[in-house]
């Protein structure tokens, strides 16, 4: 990029799915035994364990989860399989954070930033304008299909309705973290409560 460093591309894969919940509670104990991300999406794959209908949607669906849930750690993954559905939820929306600096970024700029501004409507538009100014910035952004702009969308909100950080009806929900999973969070530097809808600290 011209006058200055490129940036980094971003990972757009987050077109199926949304928080893989239920992927997540097969993939997470199977890592915790194994110890090896590829052989877990060996054995998800070869036993069809997310019992997906074809074989391309059985590997894309194995791959997709082993890259989410490697960004969390040991202790992290031992609290998702021992969890609340709320913790569940919070943990997996930081990991989609983590895995994808594209929603970490919607998440901190504009998620949290309209909570903190008590305006607590989210909807597409929000999304929208985001990813435009992304475009400015992020040749991979400005060339995205519309209907592959539409599905990161809607599996965006999905993700954030399943995680218990918006209503069905666009009101951002506050998010009430646990104390074990708050200090999980917290334990990074900047602290990863940064990508939620709450007051505490996130720096």
């Amino acid at each position: 990029m011209a006058g200055g460093a490129p940036h980094t591309r971003y990972a757009l894969s987050f077109t199926s799915g949304a928080l893989l919940i239920q992927e997540a509670l097969v993939a997470a104990p199977l890592y915790l035994r194994e110890h090896d991300w590829s052989k877990v999406r060996e054995l998800i794959a070869e036993d069809n364990l997310l019992q997906s209908r074809t074989v391309a949607t059985r590997q894309r669906r194995a791959r997709e989860v082993a890259q989410r849930l490697a960004v969390l750690t040991d202790d992290e993954l031992e609290l998702l399989v021992d969890s609340t559905t709320s913790e569940r939820g919070h943990l997996l929306w930081a990991a989609a954070c983590r895995r994808y600096e594209f929603i970490a970024e919607f998440a901190e700029e504009v998620l949290r930033e309209r909570f903190l501004l008590m305006t607590p409507a989210l909807d597409h538009s929000h999304f929208d304008s985001f990813l435009r100014n992304k475009a400015l910035w992020h040749d991979e952004v400005a060339a995205l299909k519309e209907s592959t702009v539409a599905k990161l969308r809607s599996n965006v909100f999905r993700m954030l309705v399943e995680a218990g950080l918006l209503s069905e009806n666009g009101n951002i929900i506050p998010a009430v973290l646990s104390d074990r999973v708050s200090e999980m969070l917290s334990a990074r530097a900047p602290s990863d409560i940064r990508f939620f809808p709450t007051a505490r600290g996130g720096q």
